[in-house]
């Protein structure tokens, strides 16, 4: 190259460069000794967790979505990420993030009974469970002495200001028709009253103690929407230690605990026993047909890979449908078209067979050597009439005291011939599984106040009042409010497992 060449550039060029290299490699300088100070005070998972659940959490030291490989927290989180939806903002063309958990207000410390904070999303199971039992002095200890004589359904209704187990800001698997307070419920007593059984306490919801007593094991629901509406108060309650793997599909919804490896799964099953639309005898097409003598095949297939199944039905009986038993017509709900023909078995009779048919099913199936928890028949509230006919629970904020109770044969009944069904099929056991009923019907006949009512939905434009002919609005008084009432039968049955797996350690014999 020719001196020339050199002589077409500037003589400041050099010194100029030098100096703005110089000056960008001191901003960057600057700039990692800010950002390392930031991440040092405050790491990243706690940013992330405080801004996805709307919680300022400076206790917490470590850093929770980046521990170990990562490759669990990343599936916790996009678990979670799952249930936010990103919407343009029209106004300024940016991008902003949703919850469907809803917004929990800063300082709302009513999120967790037994606890200070919500705790972050972790598969470290040994530092989530060190915080809880920190926070959490009230719940029972898996080491703890099991009473196993007394009786868990007989007892009372007692106030506790500490509050639920988690509110409906803090779990994004609320049905939102259970959601009494995101729907505009004013009251919220009714979240307040736990169950104190007469002669010893029911321990409170420990999530991370449910956890480690079911580690390894899956937990069924099965039966109709009540039975989701107890699975999503489980789900609610686990979801304020852990988020689960979402593992479902077409057959089963399957929540999954990385940290355990305890999987909650429900099956769909309307009135647990073999149903089918098609002709039968002189039943068309349509109407649903109900083997009563067979089991629902649709879930029967599944049953040996569950340690605990708890099971749910009852209320379909009140829909159309026909009795079929031992290949043959013999009654019918909403239909019998031939008066001639005498009718067998009504809906109550019906319902009765088809408990003692399912928990048969359950004590002799030869590859089943699992704990089945049948829940007694769960009371509706309408009062003044049906569901259709001008039912209502509205205004109910306390649970009823034993002169205003109002009894219900319809409940009596069913619960009746529901406890007839399983001491039945109790006698026909065969295989090495065990059977309980969690009988819960007599106890939550006084949480009238636990149902949606008319709140059930978030339609501001709803009607909450009786008309003026005196005529409820349209409500909802058989499903239970979440959090609420039905939050219990997940404790009762946390102290079900903690006498079947920790009584049954002790006691060998």
């Amino acid at each position: 190259m020719s001196s020339s060449s050199f002589k077409e550039i500037p003589a400041m060029a050099y010194p100029r460069t030098l100096v703005s290299i110089v000056a960008s490699a001191g901003g960057l300088a600057v700039f990692l000794l800010i950002a390392s100070s930031l991440l040092i005070s405050g790491p990243i998972g706690s940013t992330f967790s405080s801004y996805f659940y709307g919680v300022v959490d400076h206790t917490e030291k470590d850093d929770l979505l980046s521990s170990g490989d990562g490759s669990g927290n990343r599936d916790a989180f996009e678990a979670f990420r799952s249930n936010l939806t990103i919407r343009n903002n029209s106004d300024s063309g940016d991008a902003v993030v949703e919850s469907q958990v809803g917004e929990m207000k800063p300082g709302d410390s009513r999120n967790m009974r037994g606890q200070e904070k919500v705790v972050n999303v972790t598969n470290n199971a040994e530092k989530v469970s060190t915080n809880v039992q920190k926070n959490n002095t009230n719940g029972a200890n898996l080491t703890d002495s099991v009473n196993t004589d007394c009786d868990l359904y007989a007892g009372k209704w007692v106030y506790d200001s500490t509050g639920p187990l988690y509110t409906n800001s803090s779990c994004p698997v609320l049905t939102q028709m259970q959601n009494c307070q995101g729907n505009g419920r004013p009251d919220k007593e009714y979240e307040n009253w736990r169950w104190k059984p007469a002669q010893c306490n029911l321990p409170q919801f420990d999530a991370m103690k449910f956890l480690e007593l079911m580690s390894g094991k899956t937990l069924a629901f099965v039966g109709d929407s009540v039975a989701r509406n107890q699975m999503e108060s489980l789900l609610c309650i686990l979801w304020q230690v852990e988020v689960p793997k979402n593992r479902g599909n077409k057959k089963m919804q399957r929540y999954y605990f990385r940290s355990t490896s305890t999987m909650i799964v429900r099956i769909w099953s309307s009135w647990l026993v073999h149903q089918t639309p098609e002709p039968f005898d002189f039943a068309p097409t349509g109407v649903d047909k109900l083997h009563l003598d067979l089991p629902d095949e649709r879930f029967m297939e599944f049953v040996p890979n569950f340690d605990v199944i708890v099971l749910s039905s009852g209320h379909w009986f009140a829909k159309k449908s026909v009795y079929i038993l031992n290949n043959e017509i013999v009654g019918g709900q909403l239909w019998w078209p031939d008066k001639s023909r005498q009718m067998k078995v009504n809906n109550v009779d019906a319902f009765g067979i088809s408990v003692e048919t399912i928990v048969t099913a359950m004590l002799k199936h030869p590859n089943y050597t699992g704990l089945t928890i049948l829940r007694s028949f769960s009371p509706d509230h309408y009062e003044g009439g049906a569901w259709n006919t001008g039912g209502s629970c509205t205004g109910k904020e306390k649970p009823a005291v034993d002169k205003d109770l109002v009894e219900n044969g319809f409940t009596n009944i069913m619960h009746e011939k529901q406890v007839a069904g399983f001491n039945k099929a109790i006698k026909k056991q065969t295989n090495k599984s065990k059977a309980i009923l969690m009988d819960i019907t007599k106890a939550f006949s006084y949480r009238h106040d636990g149902h949606p009512g008319p709140y059930r939905s978030p339609d501001p434009n709803k009607i909450t009042k009786r008309g003026p002919d005196g005529r409820p609005p349209p409500q909802d008084c058989l499903h239970w409010c979440m959090p609420g009432p039905v939050d219990t039968w997940n404790e009762l049955v946390f102290e079900i497992l903690r006498r079947e797996f920790v009584a049954k350690k002790s006691n060998p014999s």
